[in-house]
């Protein structure tokens, strides 16, 4: 398994071509919606302002992205290049992203992400994350700004959360 480790300074520009990777996974035969239908990634000045970041592999091949959102910790986002997937590197990195929480002094997690494709939903529930009912308004609003940006138009979407004491 790949080393799980905070990201250094100098591999923060190496993550927009992962995510653009990974987003490529997002193909019209795997998923219904095209890459070129999704935001575009986020610059190296994002990234850098990013509450916290870990990465997998010296380069990195994976990375997942927190931020804070109604007092939780929030998996803004997680890329893995395709090439590297289904080797546990995505699940290894959220189990880093939950003890990097739980060692921060946060009690819950939450994220966003498509409802009806396969890898999605049933990974994260398989990660202890289950659909809410009820939102934060600051993730209510990451909800309205990811309707703005017309990913509810490609696919449902919908948060999840995780208690990080029972995880």
């Amino acid at each position: 398994m790949l080393e799980i480790r905070p990201a250094a300074l100098s591999e923060l520009s190496q993550l927009p071509a992962i995510e653009a990777g990974a987003d490529a996974a997002f193909g019209p035969g795997s998923t219904g919606i095209c890459a070129a239908d999704l935001p575009p990634a986020a610059t190296v000045a994002e990234f850098a302002q990013a509450l916290h970041i870990m990465v997998a592999g010296r380069p990195p091949v994976g990375f997942a992205r927190l931020e804070e959102l109604d007092g939780a910790a929030h998996l803004e986002q997680l890329a893995v290049l395709p090439e590297w997937s289904g080797q546990g590197i995505g699940r290894a990195l959220v189990e880093a992203a939950k003890a990097w929480a739980r060692e921060s002094g946060y009690h819950t997690m939450t994220l966003t992400t498509f409802g009806e494709i396969a890898f999605n939903v049933p990974f994260y529930r398989s990660c202890g994350f289950t659909v809410l009912a009820e939102l934060g308004p600051e993730l209510a609003e990451v909800r309205a700004a990811e309707q703005r940006l017309g990913l509810d138009a490609l696919g449902p979407r919908v948060a999840m959360g995780l208690d990080l004491n029972g995880a």
